[in-house]
């Protein structure tokens, strides 16, 4: 196996890579044409915003909402135990390009993508989700192995600016084919967004590549092998269990980023949805926000990553969960157009800057020079996944009862006053040990 170098920049570049493949589905797929197009198409003169699934009545956005947050509970179930077999194997590498291809495939799939068949469609969604999900963990593992600690919030701003730019570009590719559709004699108005969802697929999978071809297999795991590879899979599992049960930073830190990555994601998530049912905004309107959102976070990742070398990444991660309690009430009072581009532009700048010093940051707190990499982040992604199934079912459930998607914003701003509050316990936490 090929040893890795820490801080080789064209290593570096080509981890980047993986977000520019992966992030073309979270912006496609998650925040902008899958939701527009979902929405217009399940939205109907006789029955509303409310679709037949398996015979069950349903809002909507609320039918995605508990889709998607079942995937990220599966994945939460047994991401553990996959990237523990992936330490134990030294399989790292092809587990994540088992995820990848899956999830581009899944995307692929959406191409056909019409209301005769959304419960196969909404599968499909489900697990793109799912193959997004076990692709980053695995992605992220890589971080402190490719990456000096006093580098790791640079590379981990790098990796998501990478995304950023990769996602805008395909973004403007499909929006060719939507805004633009005599160009191309296209008459079949579905044809554009579906045609989307599949360069989404090809796109991931395609520039996914780059980093497979250069990134290396991780090595087999101390734990002694054994012909029950479910019994050695939980024996590593508990031993990084163990580990991390005796490591208070990190275990004061996951909780906090618990609660506020469930209002991080699940504003990305139903900002779209948002948009269109409570302003009425023109998808084409939606889309292009969201991209400024993409441009914006650009800047957001790189600015709190010069900011976190000053200040510490602890204090900029409270100002910035701070900075999403005022955006959560203040979408409550949204009422134009106009406001929502101003809120969208804080929402990039922020949103840059907390997926990625979050990374970083849980990055930091891990042993140097660990090799079970992959199996300490699979408690970081967890961690994520929970917190979205959690922000995603508190959001529909809300909107549900309530019928006013006001509500379920507003309602978000609590997993940011508890995220503020742990963060907290973290930088006391941090003083007394460097005191």
């Amino acid at each position: 196996m090929r040893v890795i170098t820490k801080n080789d920049k064209r290593l570096i570049r080509s981890w980047s890579m993986y977000d520019w493949a992966n992030s073309a589905y979270n912006l496609v797929i998650t925040s902008t044409i899958f939701p527009a197009y979902y929405t217009a198409i399940t939205q109907t003169e006789e029955h509303g915003d409310v679709v037949s699934f398996f015979g069950f009545k349903i809002i909507n956005t609320a039918l995605s909402n508990f889709s998607l947050a079942i995937a990220y509970l599966l994945m939460a179930v047994t991401l553990p135990f996959i990237s523990s077999y992936a330490d134990v194997q030294g399989k790292k590498k092809q587990i994540m390009m088992f995820f990848t291809y899956f999830g581009a495939i899944s995307c692929m799939g959406l191409f056909f993508f019409k209301i005769e068949t959304l419960e196969l469609s909404i599968i499909l969604f489900a697990m793109a989700a799912m193959g997004y999900i076990g692709g980053v963990l695995f992605n992220n593992s890589y971080l402190p192995e490719i990456a000096t600690a006093d580098q790791q919030d640079r590379v981990s701003a790098q990796g998501f600016a990478y995304g950023y730019v990769g996602c805008v570009v395909l973004q403007l590719i499909c929006l060719v084919f939507i805004l633009s559709p005599d160009t191309f004699g296209i008459t079949d108005s579905t044809f554009g967004p579906r045609l989307s969802f599949l360069l989404v697929g090809v796109w991931w999978a395609a520039f996914a590549t780059i980093p497979f071809k250069a990134l290396p297999n991780n090595q087999r795991s101390a734990v002694r092998a054994s012909k029950r590879i479910f019994r050695t899979v939980v024996i590593e599992f508990r031993i990084v269990l163990r580990k991390i049960g005796k490591m208070e930073r990190i275990k004061r830190f996951l909780p906090a980023y618990f609660f506020y990555a469930a209002g991080v994601q699940t504003v990305m998530i139903v900002a779209a949805a948002f948009g269109a049912k409570e302003l009425h905004m023109e998808n084409s309107k939606l889309i292009i926000t969201i991209l400024l959102i993409q441009l914006v976070a650009i800047l957001g990742a790189l600015m709190m990553s010069k900011l976190s070398e000053k200040y510490g990444n602890i204090k900029i991660l409270i100002v910035v969960v701070v900075l999403w309690i005022g955006i959560c009430v203040s979408a409550f009072f949204v009422n134009s157009e106009t406001a929502f581009y101003v809120l969208a532009c804080v929402v990039g700048l922020v949103m840059g800057g907390i997926q990625s010093l979050s990374r970083s940051t849980y990055s930091k707190f891990l042993p140097q020079n660990t090799k079970d990499t992959t199996s300490f982040f699979s408690f970081y992604d967890v961690t994520e996944k929970l917190a979205i199934v959690m922000g995603l079912f508190a959001f529909a459930v809300i909107e549900q009862l309530t019928h006013n998607i006001r509500y379920s914003a507003l309602a978000l701003s609590i997993f940011f006053v508890i995220g503020v509050i742990l963060l907290l316990r973290v930088l006391r936490f941090n003083k007394v040990m460097t005191a």
